[in-house]
């Protein structure tokens, strides 16, 4: 597999040495090259492109708003992107639009092949998952019994907001009731419980419902009108899920 790949850069060294670095990388085909992004956008709705390198700071059209427009559109379903720029102060608004990976200048082949792997990996990922898709219907659960006090209570999976460890104890806070249920189980076995693609384990104390993630502000997460930090040994798969922000 090839990826069809176009390099944006304003500066003409810079887009150089973006265009020699996919050329020289087997499994990216580099089929355009853009001084200008708004003439890089018309490209990109007549073709078929899965990756975008491109800079931030452009004239006309920056980086950020080509990234925005493309994905309030359809082609936004093929196109991901990896910006590289020399402003680091970019790397969180860059997760905000699904960015697959940031460069930040100057970058080696090396950090650029390390970036171009990854994406690699996302759209082997999204193959797989579209073809056992297609091959075998599955079927998701769409609730989970749990024992609050002397009963089982049947609980939706889209009702429950946020998962808090609580002693012996977890609280499920659910969207449907002010109040978290009680259930006397462990977090562990609540997130060995739950789809993986749903909910994810943000800190020791703590499992989010991906679906109600209202906001990430550096290390914290907004749910509803609470605020839930994200640990240091759950970062990491965490920002893989913010860089590719799943559908």
């Amino acid at each position: 597999m090839k990826l069809n790949c176009v390099a944006i850069d304003d500066e003409p060294l810079a887009l150089e040495l973006l265009s020699k670095f996919i050329e020289q990388t087997s499994f990216l085909n580099l089929i355009g090259k853009f001084s200008n992004a708004i003439e890089a956008l018309g490209f990109i709705n007549q073709n078929e492109v899965q990756l975008a390198f491109m800079d931030i700071q452009m004239p006309d059209l920056s980086g950020m708003e080509l990234a925005r427009v493309l994905d309030g559109k359809k082609n936004s379903d093929k196109t991901r992107i990896i910006f590289a720029t020399a402003y680091h102060q970019f790397a969180i608004e860059g997760y905000k639009v699904e960015a697959l990976d940031y460069l930040l200048k100057p970058y080696s082949y090396e950090d650029f092949l390390n970036a171009a792997t990854k994406a690699f990996s996302y759209f082997e990922r999204q193959d797989s998952a579209r073809n056992e898709s297609t091959s075998v219907e599955a079927v998701a659960p769409e609730y989970i019994f749990l024992k609050v006090e002397y009963q089982l209570v049947k609980v939706m999976l889209k009702d429950i907001a946020y998962i808090e460890a609580y002693k012996d104890y977890v609280k499920v806070h659910l969207l449907s009731k002010p109040n978290p249920l009680l259930s006397l189980t462990s977090l562990k076995s609540m997130e060995e419980m739950l789809p993986s693609d749903k909910f994810m384990r943000v800190h020791r104390s703590y499992i989010v419902a991906l679906d109600h993630i209202d906001s990430v502000s550096k290390n914290v997460i907004q749910v509803g009108k609470n605020h839930i930090t994200v640990s240091d040994n759950y970062k990491e798969s965490f920002l893989e899920f913010m860089s590719r922000w799943m559908n």
